[in-house]
């Protein structure tokens, strides 16, 4: 129970979805598909983690808009945050395993799954470009897993491991959340080392850190708490970097112990996507929403509740505005989603 109730707190729109149900999201404007748009692209493949008839998180390898579902594992206490290897040829993804998190790897069939690391808690594993290395991070136990956490890094193949950012100063302070740079050179990740979790970017060894985005605002004056970032993700040229923002889900009252519906309506209305250029300029705001990630094409997507659907709803930008992609079904809750690269769609 400890177990699922800390991996919740990371997941901010799992726990988001089925505490604010009921907060009023702005609908984006959709783009109808007609048969010809539809012709004209073949449909990408996407492996999500959405919960079984049982309640049970597993994952699932389908199409973009649904079609073609085929589970992937069949775990008895949930798997989710699945990461595809740029090779097409890989998947690993987090697991629950007795008290702990632990890391698989398999194939993107889910076969020939093996054991990583089974060692604490271990979360949001992602690739490297070589498809051999990955990194993720190593947390203790806490309301908010990104404040007490480290960045490891491991050879699936030799299981052989290393803690990144090992010089003293950066020790001093929580590194969560990385995902690399498509080139392999650098690195994205949550730190508190400005203050306040922001998203910063380094090369791979934690030299020449910078924070990449700067929020409108340091602390929201109404709700009294401070306006937070966390959860990069590259685009696949490594141009952009999206992210999460708003006040942290701790702040909501059924964390705090003090019921306040109002206030927690208006948390939940500062949940944002941005993306900001990977050398700190050009920022927008995408959307509300949690949970960014990018097509192998190179749009950005986002996830909020839906009360029609039970559920997350998950929008795509697309050149001539926003389609949904409705790879999670109705009254599922979920634990993210990958892209399979096109190198393994075309096989």
């Amino acid at each position: 129970m400890a177990t699922k109730k800390y991996t919740a707190l990371l997941l901010t729109s799992f726990v988001f979805f089925t505490l604010t149900s009921n907060a009023r999201t702005e609908e984006p404007q959709t783009t109808p598909n007609t048969i010809e748009s539809i012709l004209e692209q073949p449909l990408r493949e996407v492996i999500v983690s959405h919960t079984d008839s049982t309640g049970v998180l597993q994952l699932y390898g389908k199409k973009e808009d649904g079609s073609d579902s085929r589970q992937l594992t069949y775990s008895k206490h949930g798997c989710r945050m699945p990461a595809c290897s740029s090779d097409g040829k890989k998947l690993v993804y987090v697991q629950h395993h007795g008290h702990s998190l632990s890391l698989r790897v398999s194939n993107l069939d889910g076969n020939n799954s093996r054991n990583l690391h089974s060692d604490g808690r271990n979360l949001l594993p992602s690739w490297l470009p070589d498809s051999k290395h990955i990194v993720w991070m190593k947390t203790e136990p806490g309301q908010d897993p990104s404040h007490n956490s480290q960045i490891h890094l491991m050879n699936t193949e030799t299981s052989e491991s290393r803690r990144l950012f090992t010089e003293p100063e950066q020790l001093k302070f929580s590194n969560s959340m990385p995902v690399v740079s498509p080139e392999g050179d650098r690195i994205a990740f949550v730190s508190n080392r400005s203050g306040n979790m922001r998203i910063w970017v380094s090369d791979l060894d934690g030299s020449n850190a910078k924070q990449i985005s700067q929020p409108e605002q340091e602390y929201h004056q109404v709700i009294k708490a401070p306006i937070e970032q966390k959860v990069p993700a590259w685009s696949p040229d490594g141009k952009w970097i999206a992210h999460w923002e708003g006040v942290e889900m701790i702040h909501l009252s059924k964390f705090t112990g003090i019921p306040n519906p109002e206030r927690d309506k208006m948390i939940a209305e500062t949940f944002c996507v941005w993306v900001v250029g990977s050398d700190g300029k050009n920022r927008r705001k995408v959307g509300s929403g949690d949970d960014p990630n990018w097509s192998p094409d190179g749009f950005v997507t986002r996830a909020f509740p839906d009360r029609d659907r039970g559920g997350p709803k998950i929008m795509i930008e697309t050149e001539t505005g926003e389609k949904e992609l409705p790879i999670v079904p109705r009254q599922k809750n979920w634990g993210r989603f990958t892209w399979k690269p096109y190198i393994s769609i075309m096989k």
